[in-house]
């Protein structure tokens, strides 16, 4: 015999549920679905991480692109408050003076590009007045053929007229430098529309 009997049972007095079976294909199927729940999670969430950085990535090119273009144009803006000073002392002093220094050599050169059609035919040259001696020192040594040099008070200083046989030619350096003048202030003009403006 037992002495079980003589021992105090604190057992629970409920009574025993039993235990449904479990099918394992169910639980393959509650696997499957966590995994596709889970797998979809993942997916939206790196989608929206790409979403999130492109946006990023987008904002700071705009950013750096428009510090650029203000630093492009205050670099534009700067350069041109620069060169404009100096553009206005070469066209009003350096650029006439040069071309005044060098009128007798151009002069040089026009006539014998037009002699190489003409040959032996002779040079005409019209120049304005006080200009005729310095002509006729460089032409001495550099031609052959009769050349006659007038001076005519209807021309102004760097204007003159050429004519070798039947081919005639003008050099006005003041209209040359005019037109310097013009294209640079146009230059200039456009480049502070395009800095102010865009």
């Amino acid at each position: 015999m037992t002495i079980a009997h003589l021992l105090e049972d604190f057992a629970p007095q409920t009574p025993v549920v039993a235990m449904p079976e479990i099918n394992e294909a169910e639980i393959e199927e509650q696997k499957l679905a966590s995994y596709e729940t889970g797998y979809s999670a993942g997916w939206d969430d790196a989608v929206t991480a790409k979403d999130n950085e492109v946006t990023k990535i987008s904002s700071e090119l705009a950013s750096s692109l428009e510090d650029l273009s203000f630093t492009f144009h205050e670099a534009q803006s700067q350069l041109l408050e620069t060169l404009d000073p100096m553009f206005k002392v070469l066209t009003s002093a350096v650029l006439p003076d040069a071309m005044a220094a060098s009128f007798g050599h151009h002069i040089v050169d026009q006539l014998t590009d037009m002699a190489k059609s003409q040959a032996d035919q002779p040079i005409n040259i019209v120049v304005s007045p006080g200009e005729g001696a310095a002509v006729r020192a460089l032409l001495t040594r550099s031609f052959s053929v009769p050349v006659t040099v007038r001076e005519d008070v209807g021309l102004s200083a760097g204007q003159a007229f050429l004519k070798v046989g039947g081919v005639e030619r003008e050099l006005n350096s003041a209209a040359l430098i005019d037109a310097i003048k013009d294209s640079i202030e146009a230059f200039s003009h456009q480049m502070t529309e395009d800095s102010n403006y865009g």
